[in-house]
Parts: structure tokens; sequence; C-alpha cells
């Protein structure tokens, strides 16, 4: 298995192949709505307006597994980010990042990358950049700011 053979839904149940994702980054974040870093929105939609034309996909995956900080449904994830964080890059449906029920990529990408405590995802806004060439290359910490990972953003569109 590779990053090309996952997808994943959108909020309204339609899917996303990351085959279609070819030749571009992505930059893929669990993200909650409620939680304390959810001014991160932020920098991850100004990553997304200033790289979406050199090859940059961001995907924030809403997910409720850390202290039920994601209140949204399908139904409203999408218009309560672009309200109130100013999110127009692409969200998918809620996912599970840890236990049973994880969704594949996160499965996928957390073997690939193991966290500094284990494979499993800590918290909200974890978050992993996979390479144009659909390559998992690196994982960063909920703390890190989008800003921050910029400069690899760069290095793999090189720009």
């Amino acid at each position: 298995m590779n990053f090309y053979d996952l997808n994943v839904k959108t909020p309204q149940g339609k899917t996303i192949e990351m085959s279609n994702l070819k030749g571009k980054a992505v930059l893929i974040v669990n993200t909650a709505t409620k939680c304390g870093l959810a001014p991160q929105f932020d920098g991850l939609e100004a990553l997304h307006q200033q790289y979406k034309d050199q090859g940059l996909v961001v995907l924030g995956f809403p997910c409720n597994q850390f202290r039920d900080q994601e209140p949204e449904t399908n139904d409203t994830v999408e218009e309560s980010c672009r309200i109130n964080f100013g999110v127009t890059f692409q969200l998918t449906e809620k996912v599970d990042v840890n236990g049973e029920n994880t969704h594949p990529v996160f499965a996928y990408l957390k073997k690939q990358l193991g966290g500094l405590f284990g494979s499993g995802i800590k918290w909200n806004f974890t978050k992993f950049l996979v390479t144009p060439e659909g390559k998992p290359y690196k994982r960063y910490s909920p703390t890190t700011k989008p800003a921050k990972i910029e400069k690899d953003i760069k290095k793999l569109l090189k720009v």
C-alpha cells in the first residue's frame, strides 16, 4: 500500500482520491474547532493561500477524539471553519485518528512516521507532510505552528 492507494470522503460524502494529488505536496492535519490550538487554522489557511498555486494541498481532517473538541457535524464543520477561521482549504468528513476505527490515511501515516512517543496521535493539529511523489516526509507535533513548516514546504515544492 502507498499514499496514492488511499482516499477520504468530504463532509458531503464525495470521495477524494489521493492518487489525484500526484505531483502535489500534501499537508494533512487532524483539526478541531474548539481546541486551544484552533488559531492554527489561520496559519494553515495562510500556507494554503500562499502555496496552492505552486502545488500545496492542505487537507483538514476534523476529529472529535480529544476531549470532544470537534462538536461540529459533517453538515456544519465547513461552514463553522469558514465563518470562524476563514478556512477555504479542503476539509474531510469527521474521522478517528486513533483506535479501532482509525481512518486508513492516518493508519498509513502513523505507520510510516511514528511519533516521539509511539505512533499514536497525541492531540489535535498533529501534522503530516507528504512529498509530491507520495512519500510521507515529516510529522509535526500539535504545537508546531504552521509557519514553522513553510521551509519544508518550499523545499518540497522547489520554490
